[in-house]
């Protein structure tokens, strides 16, 4: 008995590597209220991840969508989920992982008499409503509040429902929305579907990568394992699909 004692105390149960992933307001996939917890897709995915094995431990570590960079480079952050190469991260050393998730930036306008998906193929003199800090096709991913103001005319916000508001409103003429949220939007505000055009015009399509510091806690392989195991077990596809996020086959190397 003595010596089953001294062994439990010799091998302490592997502690879980924790994992920290940055949170930035990004509606539908994290939504940061000013009190209480953050909801959106983000801590239902961290959920499912850590549900699904003991190793690590995924917790998230509040962020901005301009912040993240920062936080990242010096180290406050392990991780950053739903990015892409592409917005910014070029000179940052990390390593990206493809989760296999595809979403879509599109263009919606106020519904008019005579108006036609020709409406969203020029944009020149048009008033744009923006996410601040997104990267946008349309503007060669040049995410600066003046240079969208000055060539764009684009009003920069931190809610989409703000940007919808101001369409319907009338006071701005196109706002730029994930497909996502617009999806989410309209499931809450039933009564607005008719009032808005939505473009068949994509600006582009949000391929979703993990970018993962060269030190974090966790490999991009290791991650990469994890988030199969999702595809296999379901659980990526019960909490992208309500959001019409395609889960999309993954090479395999």
């Amino acid at each position: 008995m003595l010596a089953a004692l001294a062994a439990i105390w010799v091998l302490p149960a592997q502690a879980a590597q924790l994992v920290r992933v940055g949170a930035a307001h990004f509606p539908p996939y994290t939504i940061r209220p000013e009190n209480g917890a953050d909801t959106g897709l983000l801590p239902q995915l961290v959920e499912a991840l850590n549900r699904l094995q003991s190793d690590y431990q995924f917790v998230l570590v509040p962020t901005s969508i301009p912040r993240r960079f920062g936080d990242f480079k010096q180290g406050r952050i392990d991780m950053a989920i739903f990015e892409n190469p592409e917005w910014g991260w070029k000179e940052i050393p990390h390593t990206d992982v493809d989760m296999g998730l595809e979403d879509a930036e599109i263009f919606v306008a106020q519904r008019e008499d005579g108006r036609q998906q020709n409406y969203f193929a020029d944009l020149t003199g048009k008033r744009l409503a923006l996410f601040s800090g997104y990267h946008y096709e349309f503007a060669n991913f040049n995410a600066d509040p003046k240079f969208l103001a000055q060539n764009f005319n684009a009003t920069l916000t931190y809610s989409h429902d703000s940007n919808l508001l101001m369409v319907l409103r009338g006071r701005a003429d196109i706002a730029l929305v994930t497909r996502s949220y617009l999806s989410d939007y309209l499931l809450r505000n039933e009564k607005v579907r008719d009032e808005l055009l939505v473009s068949q015009r994509i600006d582009q399509v949000y391929h979703h990568y993990a970018i993962l510091r060269s030190t974090a806690p966790i490999t991009g392989e290791a991650f990469g394992k994890l988030l199969q195991g999702l595809r296999d077990n379901g659980e990526m596809l019960k909490i992208f699909d309500p959001y019409k996020i395609a889960v999309v086959p993954v090479p395999r190397h």
